[in-house]
């Protein structure tokens, strides 16, 4: 993506805010980790989707009238000392590259103008990003910049930029489905890597290496998120982080793993035996589970409640798995169903979204069947991520191999 798609959010955002109205939003900071040590750096995605900066402390005011718009980053001064421990920080020139945002000052300067525009520029409402999930998490820099207006100017209105953030976010634009299609190649490439290396007492670490390095080959020094790899009884622990477990001959290999390019995140998830051929049982699960995907991206369309999309694909797994004599009822599903089947990617590989809505054009989201049967010792998860067309819906990580006969093949090249 270029400046210009940043530009271009930033615009939409202005033209749905309230007129005389001071926009904030913050690229956050790492948090200590120990001692002097801190956390790798990552930038808030809401703030990265409008400005495409990625450096901790500093913020986008942008105060927007009715016929024009004031909009500055406020950037980390030079600091030859600092950048010789941390590296060198964005100049103003790199900032105009990166997001097209012309004006910057300095982040000390940045309360200072806060007050002089609160107090002298007609401002009523500001606009800020809250984002919590629960109250047991830590405040950020919105949070607690909105005790300081609160307590400052108390006659000046407070607003949530969450919504309609979640809407501009939901409906994908051709660059970011662009850079959805390179993850996809990079995540398909390193997943048939790890098919390939995969036998009987490989670690899952090992899986890990080899998944890591097919992203570093293509210059992507971060997975989109915390690769899920796991290896027999440790698959029934849905987000599985350790990776010290061994397979033994006969397990399944689970993994949720993806790749992010342009800032954009996809999530795949794929199954198969260690050993490269599946079990009787194996193959019976794994069937029930590909044949619920296939049918969901059969139907998938425009116009289909996004709240609905979890029952089709787990009603219809239970019919899967009711004719394969797995269970009786589907009061049981929930013993081999263990979560969600649908969720939207983007800047988030849980990507915010606009709630109660129905599926359109543009949306991209996982179709994640996962079937757990402890009592046989077989969990895994198949998943794909579906972008709604106008007339139907495309299976952007369908050359990832999913049938048994696929993964067999590839697992058993000499």
């Amino acid at each position: 993506m270029n400046k210009e798609f940043y530009q271009e959010n930033r615009k939409t955002l202005y033209e749905n805010v309230e007129k005389n109205s001071l926009i904030i939003l913050f690229s956050g900071h790492a948090p200590k980790r120990s001692n002097d040590e801190n956390y790798e750096f990552y930038a808030n995605r809401n703030f990265l989707y409008l400005t495409n900066v990625e450096q901790e402390n500093t913020a986008l005011m942008t105060a927007v009238y009715e016929d024009t718009e004031e909009e500055y980053l406020y950037i980390l001064p030079p600091d030859k000392m600092a950048e010789r421990w941390t590296g060198r920080r964005l100049k103003p020139v790199e900032i105009e590259g990166l997001s097209g945002i012309q004006n910057t000052r300095y982040v000390d300067t940045f309360l200072n103008y806060l007050g002089i525009y609160l107090r002298a520029r007609g401002i009523e409402t500001v606009y800020l990003d809250f984002d919590k999930l629960d109250s047991e998490e830590a405040d950020t820099e919105s949070y607690r910049l909105a005790r300081y207006i609160q307590k400052e100017f108390p006659y000046v209105q407070m607003k949530n930029l969450q919504e309609q953030l979640r809407a501009q976010r939901t409906i994908k634009k051709p660059c970011e489905i662009e850079a959805l299609r390179k993850a996809e190649e990079i995540t398909g490439e390193a997943i048939v890597a790890m098919m390939k290396a995969s036998k009987a007492g490989m670690y899952e670490y090992q899986y890990k290496a080899e998944f890591d390095y097919v992203l570093a080959q293509h210059g992507v020094l971060m997975s989109g998120f915390p690769s899920i790899i796991s290896a027999g009884d440790n698959n029934f622990c849905i987000h599985y982080y350790d990776y010290r477990g061994q397979a033994k001959d006969g397990d399944m290999i689970l993994n949720d793993v993806g790749a992010r390019w342009n800032h954009e995140i996809n999530d795949v998830s794929r199954g198969w035996p260690c050993n490269g051929k599946f079990s009787d049982k194996q193959k019976l699960l794994y069937q029930c589970a590909y044949n619920t995907s296939e049918y969901m991206f059969s139907i998938l369309k425009p116009g289909i409640p996004m709240q609905d999309v979890d029952r089709m694909i787990r009603e219809y797994c239970y019919e899967e798995l009711r004719k394969a004599g797995v269970c009786e009822s589907y009061d049981e599903i929930g013993t081999y169903m263990w979560h969600g089947g649908a969720h939207h990617i983007g800047f988030d590989v849980h990507d915010v979204v606009s709630r109660n809505i129905k599926t359109a054009p543009g949306m991209v989201f996982c179709v994640d069947v996962g079937i757990y049967h402890e009592e046989w010792g077989i969990g895994f998860r198949l998943e794909d991520n579906c972008l709604i067309t106008e007339d139907g819906c495309e299976n952007l990580s369908a050359a990832i191999p999913r049938t048994i006969e696929e993964i067999e093949e590839i697992m058993n090249q000499e």
